[in-house]
């Protein structure tokens, strides 16, 4: 079943130069034009099955926000249509929807009001409201006296209190505190279970690789990409670092069905990438706490110093686990010529938890690939973690753990004591 249906969707706002503009145009009957089109959407189409959870991404003013608005029907559009089957719950600009002078239990009533929700259904919702979002006392006292946070937990906690067909949620999660943000992420996980369907935008890739099985990519007001979460995620990655004109971005699909992504001006450019164990033999599986060599061949195609050279860890679901570089590590720089080959190599101990990893290669100038990416590759290699027999584990990281338990004495007599008094009554 299609519960999002979005077609040939865009959305004009008007710029007018002065405030007397818009009353010429309506003077005139519009024949004469006073404003400057802004394009925030052009041509938008996709759909959303049910139960499908799907990631909305891009550069601030791709016009995400505006898409979600037209979705909810905060704001409607220009051109096309869209139509949203089932009930919809939606969590956009903080502190929409919020009056400020009523209170939270007053906005959360009318919060489920406009959800369709009967009174005694409400009545029912409410201490649950109170409860999940911890606001105690504070749910009586108008929402003007409360943070960012307590806004963004009460208005998450009234728009999830019952499953809803549809869930649309902004970036309004990214001002909580990490605990709420974890518990909200617990509660869309469940909802997502019982079939519920997501729209997420987000900044966050570990929230939209955990939570979304597809992402949508905007730009400019276009839509750019659509497709697996972690092969868009990865080409908004390389556009951001996309800042040279003569940079490029590729994709290709690897042996196991993977969307491999590489992206950089070639400036200097990743011949070969190898995982080989402290004997120098090429590997693709090690053992936990195994000691690996990431080696690198890189070809030099233009002057420069030394280029960074660095790596990046990710699990199976596309989370980073570690990375780093040579900038951080302190390597000293030297001039390079064109046609010069560099050998790089890490060696890093692999205290992780069983399971099948992949290792992102880049090269760039500074600290960070978004200052002068010349070479950026999504899994260049990938490989396996086997359970080493040493000890069990649950996790992605393997680190070192002593344990002591110790028996008191004192607790133990303090035990007999109370044994024998309670046994002569």
């Amino acid at each position: 079943m299609i519960r999002v249906a979005v077609r040939s969707v865009a959305k004009k706002y008007k710029i007018y130069p002065h405030r007397w503009g818009r009353l010429l145009e309506w003077a005139t009957g519009n024949r004469y034009t006073a404003h400057t089109p802004d394009w925030a959407l052009r041509d938008i189409s996709f759909e959303v099955g049910d139960g499908e959870c799907v990631g909305v991404i891009g550069m601030n003013g791709a016009g995400k926000s505006t898409l979600l608005k037209i979705l909810t029907g905060t704001t409607q559009p220009t051109e096309g249509s869209v139509v949203v089957t089932g009930q919809v719950a939606a969590l956009l600009e903080l502190g929409l929807g919020m009056h400020p002078e009523f209170t939270g239990r007053q906005n959360a009533v009318l919060a489920c009001q406009l959800m369709g929700l009967e009174q005694t259904v409400i009545d029912e919702c409410l201490p649950w409201i109170q409860s999940f979002s911890e606001l105690g006392e504070h749910m009586d006292q108008p929402v003007r006296t409360y943070s960012t946070g307590m806004q963004v937990r009460l208005a998450f906690s009234a728009a999830t209190v019952v499953r809803p067909d549809v869930l649309v949620v902004d970036e309004a999660l990214a001002v909580g505190d990490a605990y709420f943000q974890h518990k909200s992420i617990n509660r869309i996980r469940s909802f997502k279970e019982q079939g519920m369907t997501l729209l997420f935008v987000t900044h966050d890739a570990a929230a939209l690789k955990a939570v979304c099985d597809r992402a949508i990519l905007l730009d400019d007001g276009r839509l750019l990409r659509d497709g697996p979460a972690d092969a868009v995620f990865d080409y908004y990655n390389a556009m951001i670092a996309q800042k040279e004109k003569d940079a490029e971005i590729e994709q290709r699909v690897d042996g196991g069905g993977r969307t491999v992504t590489r992206s950089g001006s070639r400036e200097a450019e990743i011949v070969a990438v190898e995982l080989c164990d402290v004997a120098g033999n090429v590997r693709r599986a090690f053992r936990v706490g195994e000691t690996a060599t990431i080696r690198y061949r890189i070809r030099i195609h233009r002057p420069m110093q030394i280029p960074t050279v660095g790596f990046l860890i990710r699990d199976r679901l596309g989370a980073d686990v570690f990375g780093t570089n040579t900038y951080h590590l302190g390597i000293a720089p030297q001039q390079c010529l064109p046609g010069d080959d560099l050998a790089a190599s890490f060696e890093v101990t692999l205290n992780l938890g069983p399971g099948h990893y992949s290792l992102s290669a880049s090269i760039h100038r500074g600290p960070v690939h978004v200052d002068g990416n010349f070479d950026w590759w999504d899994r260049a290699a990938v490989f396996e973690v086997l359970p080493s027999g040493l000890y069990s584990f649950v996790g992605v990281a393997a680190l070192p753990t002593r344990a002591t338990v110790d028996v008191l004495s004192a607790a133990r007599n303090s035990r007999a004591a109370e044994g024998v008094g309670c046994g002569g009554e």
